[in-house]
């Protein structure tokens, strides 16, 4: 057996470590490399250990950790410290489980899927996933993370028509039909569908996951199936609810990560209840990673958001009132970022965004305008909007030539770019877009020198924006100019996040700026279904993307062919068994997409600052940020960030 010492010197009785599955880098060891031989717990954890209030590190740890490899970038650190971060409101605390990146299975740095919780999982013929937990491994109350967690999840939360109105989520159904749940141990279940399903494991590792586990030690408290009925209406009506769906609905919310009571996985554990403008998150005791030399992450002890006024993170990241923040921060705020440097004790870093586009203007496909919609619908005239728009003067006015210009489609990084596909139809050719126009027998102009449209009309393009960022207004200003060449006036129309999709939905709003492809690194295995109408909220067909979401019941199916076409490569690449294959049928939606112009791309990859106080250590200086895949920080083990004290 094994000796695990602690940081003051006592001997610790522990369980041998094993090697893992690789996580790549930044994440557990791969198979062969070297495991620690001791372990080495906290000095937060000392008196708690000595007097056996708590036990100690390697009963703490699971059988078999992970055990993380650092990439060159990254050095093994110490314990202790504690890491500042602002955020612009309460609801942010969420922030620490896309941050903290415990997932049962995660994104390594090279965008694989890789065990996390997990020990290991299996998949058979893309429909059967087995998954291995890790034995020993226990909640951050020190109860025990079973097989049971995921039966409590399914049988009485997803399966329970009180707390799951709608049934399960959508990502545990396949044409419509439940998988078969299995518990093989206490560590292992098992899950199987009819048919292949694609997006169980992405969404898994995703920044915001599907939770398919539950603390079920902690939440029988208040079901009705476990509980007893009299206090379970004490502590309904406590709440001020009026059922027990409702109270258990509020104690249980793994990702918003507002209940103190709730136990975790994740590296930190919040510990203050709202309302509240400061977070106290502290490390967790039972945390399931050690680093090569066996010291128990994560390092840093202490992790506190305070809550401020989105408009005042930058003066306040300036006064350095932060470790690390990116939230928050703009590109135009990067001088004066820089600028502060030395009085906030801080460097700022510009790390690339993954988006497909930064910004992309939709023009609405199910616009209630006969005249436009008949427009929008002519790929000619698509392609002709593209090739007016000048998107090298808005990279080089906007941001000084460092973002990447091109269609809304994926980036250099990802496997699936094609540079071919990314420029068609998106270089700026005003003479070209002036042939096509004409083309269309959209000859006619009036006095002011604006083309006719067929009912005499001027042809007068209403841009509407959410209102939440003057960058868009800059941008639409460039491309008021542009497009004025071609013969075609557009006003912008700022309005409310909500209302503007309100407005798309119905079919008021001809056009809309929103950010593009989220997916703009993505693999083969990554879920193509924003290139096809598959959701209410995407801004170019959100009647089609409604009636596929609501399984036929409301919206209006597919009429255009690119539409239908892209639909059914989408449902073609769910039920794909091989990644050459789903990698097939996503280089052909990009294409299409890319050939028919159905979202204008106008700029991506614009660098986004992050701020990384003068101690802290291992946040790389060169980095993606990113949402999914990547959970921002998240990819890169802020587990494994740590501070360098008396610098």
């Amino acid at each position: 057996m094994m000796t695990a010492v602690g940081r003051r010197g006592w001997n610790l009785s522990s369980i041998a470590l094993s090697l893992v599955l690789a996580l790549g880098t930044g994440g557990a060891a791969r198979a062969g490399e070297a495991t620690p031989k001791t372990y080495i717990s906290p000095y937060y954890f000392g008196h708690s250990e000595l007097s056996g209030t708590l036990p100690e590190v390697g009963q703490r740890l699971p059988k078999i950790p992970a055990v993380v490899r650092f990439a060159a970038d990254q050095s093994p650190g110490r314990h202790g410290g504690t890491m500042r971060l602002l955020v612009g409101r309460e609801r942010d605390t969420r922030l620490m489980v896309v941050y903290g990146y415990a997932r049962l299975v995660r994104y390594d740095r090279n965008y694989q899927l890789v065990p996390d919780l997990l020990e290991k999982f299996e998949v058979e013929e893309g429909r059967i996933f087995t998954l291995h937990l890790r034995p020993g491994h226990r909640w951050s109350d020190g109860r025990p993370f079973t097989a049971q967690d995921f039966k409590y999840y399914w049988q009485d939360v997803a399966l329970n028509p009180e707390l799951s109105p709608g049934g399960p989520p959508r990502v545990l159904m396949v044409d419509g039909r439940k998988p078969v749940f299995e518990v093989l141990s206490e560590t292992v279940v098992r899950y199987t569908w009819q048919k292949p399903n694609p997006h169980f494991l992405p969404a898994l590792a995703g920044a915001s996951p599907k939770f398919i586990y539950r603390p079920a030690h902690y939440l029988k408290r208040f079901h009705i199936k476990y509980a007893d009925p009299a206090r379970l209406k004490r502590a309904t009506a406590k709440q001020r609810l009026h059922n027990w769906s409702a109270l258990h609905s509020l104690k249980d919310n793994l990702y918003r990560f507002d209940n103190p009571d709730l136990p975790t996985l994740h590296p930190w554990r919040n510990t203050t209840r709202g309302p509240a403008q400061r977070f106290v998150f502290l490390r967790n005791p039972y945390y399931h990673r050690v680093d090569p030399d066996g010291r128990q992450l994560p390092y840093i002890d202490r992790v506190i958001l305070r809550v401020s006024s989105p408009s005042l993170i930058a003066a306040k990241t300036s006064g350095g009132e932060t470790d690390l923040q990116a939230r928050s921060l703009a590109f135009n705020q990067y001088t004066f970022l820089k600028m502060g440097e030395k009085r906030g004790r801080y460097k700022v870093h510009l790390w690339r965004t993954a988006r497909g586009a930064h910004l992309a203007l939709y023009p609405n496909l199910n616009v209630a305008d006969p005249v436009w919609r008949g427009l929008f619908w002519n790929a000619q005239f698509r392609r002709a909007l593209s090739l007016g728009i000048d998107r090298h003067e808005i990279n080089q006015v906007l941001y000084y030539g460092l973002g990447t210009e091109g269609n809304n489609s994926v980036l250099p990084g990802s496997a699936l770019y094609d540079p071919s596909v990314r420029y068609r139809w998106a270089r700026y050719d005003v003479k070209k877009a002036n042939e096509l126009l004409d083309g269309l027998g959209l000859t006619e102009r009036n006095d002011r020198g604006l083309r006719l449209l067929p009912n005499g009309r001027p042809m007068e393009i209403i841009i509407e924006s959410s209102g939440e960022h003057t960058e868009q207004t800059d941008i639409l200003e460039l491309v008021h100019d542009s497009w004025l060449k071609l013969g075609i006036k557009m006003f912008s129309r700022p309005s409310q996040r909500e209302i503007l999709r309100k407005r798309v939905l119905s079919g008021q709003a001809m056009m809309a700026i929103w950010g593009g492809l989220t997916a703009g690194i993505a693999t083969p295995d990554v879920s193509p279904a924003e290139l096809a109408p598959t959701n209410p909220y995407q801004f170019h067909w959100p009647r089609w993307g409604l009636w596929f979401s609501s399984l036929g019941k409301q919206g209006t199916p597919p009429a255009l062919p690119a539409a239908r076409r892209l639909l059914t490569l989408y449902r073609n690449w769910e039920t794909a068994t091989s990644q050459d294959q789903r990698a097939r049928i996503w280089r052909r939606m990009l294409e299409l997409h890319a050939d028919q112009v159905l979202t204008l791309g106008l700029i991506a990859a614009i660098p986004q600052p992050v701020v990384i106080g003068a101690t802290l250590r291992n946040v790389p200086e060169v980095a993606v940020y990113h949402w999914n895949p990547g959970a921002y920080f998240g990819i890169y083990s802020p587990d494994t960030f740590w501070i360098a004290r008396g610098k």
